[in-house]
């Protein structure tokens, strides 16, 4: 058995900066068949960089206080305090807090305790292909995201 409070869990920061708490719960416990992160999101911030999916895992979200937002392919969609929202592999989200009050939630996946970067796929603009079109991410040894075009290879990094 093993046994962590939320805030003993060191807060594990994004690179783009797009949240200011993101507690790894999976890696504290040392999981190996689910992830599970916990969140607080002050007005403005999201759970992610961006519109994007996981090809191998499916994503569930549960809003413990206020209420975050998701983007997803067919609109928006709000999840209010006490409400869970699932996500399959390949279903396009962005979730966020575009409210005036603090967002707490969790963020869980599965299988397994982490994403496999191949699997992992961003809806950015393309400068050469003039489009929003799905990216491929890699992260950098700087702590960066590289994203690649996944219709003419051309790369940028971001954070």
């Amino acid at each position: 058995m093993e046994k962590v409070a939320i805030d003993d869990v060191e807060i594990e920061p994004n690179p783009m900066k797009v949240h200011s708490v993101r507690r790894p719960i999976s890696k504290a416990l040392g999981f190996t068949d689910f992830a599970m992160n916990y969140f607080e999101l002050e007005p403005g911030e999201s759970f992610s960089g961006g519109m994007h999916t996981h090809h191998d895992q499916e994503e569930v979200f549960y809003v413990q206080e206020g209420t975050a937002t998701f983007d997803t392919e067919n609109g928006a969609v709000s999840v209010d305090a006490g409400e869970v929202v699932r996500f399959a592999p390949g279903d396009f989200q962005k979730g966020y807090n575009d409210g005036d009050e603090r967002v707490v939630g969790f963020a869980f996946g599965a299988p397994g305790a982490q994403h496999d970067w191949e699997d992992l796929e961003s809806l950015v603009y393309c400068q050469d292909c003039e489009d929003e079109l799905g990216h491929s991410l890699a992260l950098t040894d700087e702590g960066s995201f590289r994203l690649t075009c996944n219709e003419c290879g051309n790369s940028f990094t971001m954070g």
